[in-house]
């Protein structure tokens, strides 16, 4: 018997020290925020490190803080080898700042998208969307979350001190080489939270929030507590739900971000948070169980930690307690929709041209993406119903660009309670029928779309993505264009040669542009400004001393007017 404890008392000492500290991102908080993405590496295991990308580190970005309100300039640098985009998942923003396929940013370009915060305090985050290699560049570790605040939020007395009680849990997976190197699959063998194997961490003894987000290529977290215990839903996707809602399981799909508030009042020792995926069948993203091929892996169907939680003392200002009133949000009415949408989701049958992967690959109403083809034109102010029919045997996570939408029904009843608050990710189930209603507004571009996709990141590569342009027809007030004479605005440049800035003179002061681009001697983007501020001029201090040619896009009538200039120090 006294062996037999010792056994257990050594194996359980021998697993304790396989967990690694749960990283927490760093932050930038402020209006102006400068994040560069570049090639770097990564020590997950014993032997070579892993080549990864990331903005600002090694694996994963800084968590961006945002108020409600403010108007955020965004400063993107790419010193990766490859082209890419940002996204900025969830947010409501002209299309043209909104990173999706369209927005390319070359290596060696900056990239400086600005736009007023008008979401409600979530959770949100940031990743690439460069079409077919979405996988590779979310599997490298390009992203990072996104936290807003705002008066309604800040009010409320909810865990709120960042890596204390208050933590951001990114949930993916990954798999390794003979040579340590991430292989691109749908599934990984490996949890890895926050980019860490095997995490742990210590929270208080408290109520505790969970900012979760599903950054997994393909697979879905039904997440839940190792002692069984009821947590509570306090956000979704785009902000607060009006009471906290009490599950004991929550299934998080890709792209989904949802706030957990955990209590830990009086509880010692430790817990897991778990992924409960043996409950869930082969029909969800995690849920099939795969002996071989591309999709097999060591976690499907499987019961597995996230996060190993030892329970620590409490704070000096402890939580311990929830509000029963959150919010109240107001809903669009169904009855308020100008039309309804039907979007089905098929397989590709028939679909050869281009070839893909086959009559099982997955796509929208039987189309591939185009980037040439807009499939909906979506008149601004539109209130409109979106109706998703999955007529696959496989569930896909729905992610709609520029708008947040609550869901009516889901095959013909309310959504769970839980799920019943602002959404950019749903989950149409196999052969299930989901409505939802969102309002477009604010914005409207007839040359940058919005897409509509699955967020199965090898979905979306595949081809399973849409895109529709929100068109203002009635007023040109919030599209910025001008109504003057349709000929692109001619414009000169001073001083020229230049040193720190270069201003422009338009001969037509009255005209709005759209896009500004600096590009070299050899035709290599160097800068990349989406609606400048011409009175502002621009800053080439960073540019080498050379030959340059400033080339400006018309609002109006979206033609290109370029002119040379001197970049050249100043003495």
């Amino acid at each position: 018997m006294r062996l037999l404890l010792l056994l257990q008392l050594f194996f359980m000492a021998g697993y304790a020290q396989n967990y690694h500290t749960l990283w927490i991102p760093d932050t930038l908080s402020g209006t102006t925020f400068n994040l560069s993405a570049k090639d770097t590496f990564q020590q997950f295991l014993t032997g070579n490190q892993t080549v990864t990308a990331a903005f600002n580190g090694s694996f994963w970005g800084p968590t961006l803080f945002w108020n409600k309100g403010d108007t955020v300039h965004m400063n993107i640098t790419n010193l990766l080898q490859d082209s890419t985009t940002v996204h900025w998942h969830g947010m409501h923003l002209p299309a043209v700042m909104d990173g999706g396929p369209h927005q390319v940013i070359p290596p060696n370009t900056v990239w400086q998208p600005y736009w007023k915060v008008e979401n409600n305090a979530a959770t949100y985050w940031y990743h690439p969307h460069l079409h077919m290699e979405a996988v590779e560049q979310i599997t490298e570790g390009l992203g990072g979350l996104i936290i807003i605040r705002d008066s309604v939020e800040s009010a409320l007395p909810l865990p709120r001190t960042y890596g204390v009680d208050d933590i951001p849990l990114i949930l993916s997976d990954r798999s390794f080489n003979a040579s340590n190197a991430f292989t691109d699959v749908p599934y990984g063998d490996s949890m890895v939270t926050n980019g860490v194997l095997s995490a742990q961490y210590t929270l208080p003894a408290q109520m505790v929030r969970l900012r979760v987000l599903d950054a997994a290529i393909e697979r879905a977290y039904n997440l839940g507590m190792s002692d069984g215990s009821t947590f509570y839903v306090i956000s979704t996707d785009g902000g607060l739900v009006d009471t906290p809602v009490a599950v004991t399981r929550f299934l998080l799909s890709p792209g989904e971000r949802v706030e957990l508030v955990i209590n830990l009042t009086g509880k010692s020792g430790s817990l897991d948070l778990k992924a409960f995926n043996s409950a869930l069948n082969n029909t969800i993203g995690g849920g099939e169980n795969f002996s071989n091929g591309p999709f097999a892996n060591a976690l499907g169907h499987k019961d597995f930690a996230v996060l190993h939680i030892n329970i620590g003392a409490q704070t000096s200002s402890p939580v311990t307690s929830l509000p029963a009133w959150l919010t109240t949000n107001t809903f669009y009415n169904a009855d308020s929709a100008n039309l309804t949408r039907l979007v089905t989701i098929t397989d590709s049958t028939g679909v050869t041209n281009p070839p893909i992967l086959g009559p099982n690959a997955f796509i929208l109403d039987h189309m591939l993406f185009s980037m040439t083809y807009n499939n909906y034109t979506v008149p601004y102010g539109n209130t409109e119903i979106w109706q998703i029919t999955n007529s696959t045997n496989f569930g896909h996570p729905f992610h709609i660009h520029d708008v947040q939408f609550y869901t009516l029904s889901v095959n013909g009843s309310a959504a769970p309670a839980y799920q019943q608050g602002w959404k950019d990710v749903i989950l149409v189930e196999a052969n299930a029928t989901v409505k939802f209603i969102a309002k477009f507004t604010d914005y409207s571009d007839t040359l940058h779309p919005y897409m509509f996709h699955c967020h199965i990141a090898l979905h979306e590569d595949e081809g399973m993505m849409g895109q529709f342009i929100v068109q203002d027809t009635a007023s040109a007030v919030s599209t910025g264009i001008s109504t003057l004479n349709a000929n692109a605005t001619d414009f000169s440049l001073f001083p020229n040669p230049a040193g720190d800035k270069i201003f422009v003179k338009q001969a037509d002061e009255g005209r709005n542009i759209y896009y500004a681009r600096i590009i070299d001697h050899l035709g290599r983007t160097c800068f990349m400004l989406p609606r400048p501020d011409l009175r502002k001029g621009f800053d080439i201090s960073s540019l080498s001393n050379g030959h340059y040619f400033l080339q400006l896009t018309d609002d109006a009538t979206k033609l290109n007017i370029t002119k040379p200039f001197v970049k050249e120090q100043v003495k």
